[in-house]
């Protein structure tokens, strides 16, 4: 590698210590002190169990984290993105359009996306929290006053969202270089004043401790998971800086200051038990508790800042995919597609966070809800991953049995251990998720059934076209584009203005526009074009689902039609549903489709296209 490619890797490398490593990095603030205080059966803490517990923690970030996330996981690219979305995507490729695993996995896949949205409410929430809990240690004087400031940044950090992260994106990797960087100082300086704790390297150690109390130790799994979240991050970001720079971040610096911080607190334990209070603060010296408050609340708003807007893209890349209805996005930046703001989104973490830290009061009992979200996406990675290996890799059985089985195992015992939390906390994201994964499969349901029935009540677009005779309709100048889900049937919306207008346009273009579940299409393969009598025409145009859906840009640079932009207008059909008893689909399930259709955002800021060159007509539909 040359000079500039070396420089390159370390720019990326820094940048992605800012996006992709907050969730895992700030962990340190709160998982030990979860460990032996939080929950009904807290750890007893006494030496052996502290090294116990710092080799499970420190094996766990081997496996998990480095050997499944980062040095597997990440192969398992889809045309170089990462992410649940993309991988379900992947593992879709080569199955049958209809078949009974083709379902399965979607709805699997389906469900770990919306764990995620239960991590990304807790994340933000325990965060903020555990950071603004070190003033307390500064100083008793504000423990009341833990709460209101950690509602204040909160408030604060989902206001700035709709100004983009453009513009604090640059401080974002410095700071938490900074961050690492103390993590590793500071747990260095408490290995050297007990360096026995060293020894928990070894695996034996949290073997021992699990066979000593199999149970007690099958319980802690379900707090020392706290030190491998943000694992999915590594993967879910790996489409802005590559796998490259994540690796080399990881390896470096991330992994190393994670586990010195960790050894450092269990070294502080060892020497002095009642430092349990809050271990990572009592690690500092006195004078550093401040400077420290301050440099640990801008890293777990980083970590927030991450989480929040993977709840974007996610969204996004639902919205394009068909799993969820259409909502307002903004684009924040016009040099990257990326950076988007969706306010729906955006208002309702806002709503759940507060409420979170309201009832939990906590980062040690908002802990308690952590985890399940975490675990139970995965275990759903894990089993996505087999499938890959398996249909794309060319993975024999064994083998694939043997690696997969493995990382499995691991992610169940972590998610059997959070599922006996369900009562202390973990009820609420899991209850997030089955919500969000309600909406998700209404949704995609009901577009199906919708489409199914416009399909059958449609006419067939040629036969349409061959029919009509010059001389019975007015043929006005310009061109009527009438989008459509069905390419082959005439639109309502072309029916009605001939039925209302007694017109047809001179040229007219029956266009679709296809969400392809591959991340990015390029502009040469984007369109299909097929050429009818009379001068209409029938396009496609097909998206991946991290494109921008951009229809008059795409249309403008197309060499076929040559559209002129302010002599073209647009008709949209503009559907009133009625929900109807049937087998196919529950009635409370049509009448939640049809709310949700109704809220719908317009297809036409979806597509880009100019209010002022649309037609909406309305059609009657009965699901």
């Amino acid at each position: 590698m040359d000079r500039n490619g070396k420089s390159n890797l370390a720019t990326l490398s820094l940048a992605a210590l800012g996006i992709v490593y907050g969730d895992i990095g700030t962990s340190p603030l709160y998982t030990l002190n979860t460990i032996f205080t939080a929950g009904d059966h807290p750890v007893p803490l006494n030496p052996g169990n502290i090294l116990g517990i710092l080799s499970l923690i420190f094996w766990s970030l081997m496996i998990v984290v480095s050997l499944k996330y980062v040095l597997f996981i990440m192969h398992a690219d889809n045309e170089g993105e990462g992410g649940i979305m993309a991988l379900l995507a992947l593992a879709l490729s080569k199955l049958q359009r209809n078949g009974t695993r083709r379902t399965s996995i979607l709805l699997l896949g389906i469900f770990g996306t919306a764990l995620f949205y239960g991590d990304g409410v807790i994340t933000p929430g325990i965060s903020v929290l555990s950071a603004i809990e070190g003033l307390q240690v500064a100083s008793p004087v504000f423990k009341d006053y833990v709460i209101p400031i950690t509602l204040a940044i909160l408030f604060a950090l989902f206001i700035f969202q709709k100004r983009g992260t453009a513009s604090v994106g640059a401080f974002f990797g410095p700071v938490m270089c900074f961050w690492f960087a103390i993590l590793g100082l500071l747990g260095l300086l408490g290995i050297m004043d007990q360096p026995q704790v060293v020894s928990a390297l070894n695996p034996l150690y949290g073997l021992q401790f699990l066979g000593s109390n199999p149970w007690l130790g099958f319980l802690s799994l379900g707090s020392v998971v706290l030190a491998v979240t943000g694992a999915e991050a590594l993967y879910a970001d790996m489409g802005h800086f590559g796998r490259k720079p994540v690796q080399l971040a990881w390896f470096t610096l991330v992994l190393p200051a994670l586990v010195l911080n960790y050894f450092g607190q269990g070294a502080l334990l060892i020497h002095d038990p009642s430092a349990i209070s809050n271990p990572f603060y009592l690690l500092a010296p006195d004078w550093m508790h401040y400077p420290l408050v301050i440099l640990a609340t801008l890293a777990t708003v980083i970590a927030s800042q991450a989480v929040i807007s993977g709840a974007y893209s996610m969204t996004n890349q639902a919205i394009r995919l068909g799993y969820a209805p259409r909502m307002e996005t903004q684009h924040t930046s016009e040099e990257e597609i990326g950076q988007i703001y969706v306010p729906g989104i955006n208002w309702a973490l806002l709503l759940a966070v507060t409420a979170l830290v309201l009832g939990f009061r906590s980062s040690a009992n908002l802990a308690t809800a952590y985890g399940i979200a975490v675990t139970g996406t995965m275990s759903v990675t894990t089993v996505l991953a087999f499938i890959v290996v398996r249909r794309l890799w060319g993975w024999g059985m064994i083998r694939g049995a043997l690696l997969i089985g493995a990382l499995l195992t691991v992610d169940l015992a972590f998610f059997g251990a959070n599922l006996l939390k369900i009562a202390e906390g973990g009820w609420f994201p899991l209850s997030m998720g089955f919500l969000i994964f309600t909406l998700m499969t209404t949704w995609k349901r009901g577009r199906v059934l919708l489409a199914e029935r416009m399909k059958r009540e449609s006419i067939d677009l040629v036969p349409f076209v061959d029919s009509l005779r010059e001389d019975s309709m007015l043929r006005v100048p310009g061109t009527a584009i009438f989008l459509t889900a069905n390419p082959d049937g005439v639109p309502h919306a072309l029916l009605h203005n001939m039925k209302h207008n007694k017109i047809v346009h001179e040229r007219v273009v029956i266009l679709s526009v296809r969400i392809l579940d591959i991340p990015h299409i390029s502009m040469q393969d984007r369109i299909e074009y097929f050429g009818l009598s009379k001068n209409f025409h029938r396009m496609v145009l097909k998206f991946g689902f991290k494109d921008d859906p951009n229809v008059p840009k795409t249309l403008h640079t197309q060499d076929i039609l040559h559209i002129e932009p302010m002599d073209t207008s647009y008709f949209l059909s503009r559907e009133m549903l009625i929900p109807k008893p049937s087998q196919r689909m529950a009635l409370w399930r049509e009448k939640l489709f049809v709310a949700m259709f109704r809220n719908a955002g317009s297809a036409i800021p979806f597509f880009r296209i100019p209010p002022n060159r649309v037609v909406e007509i309305g059609t009657q539909v009965v699901l």
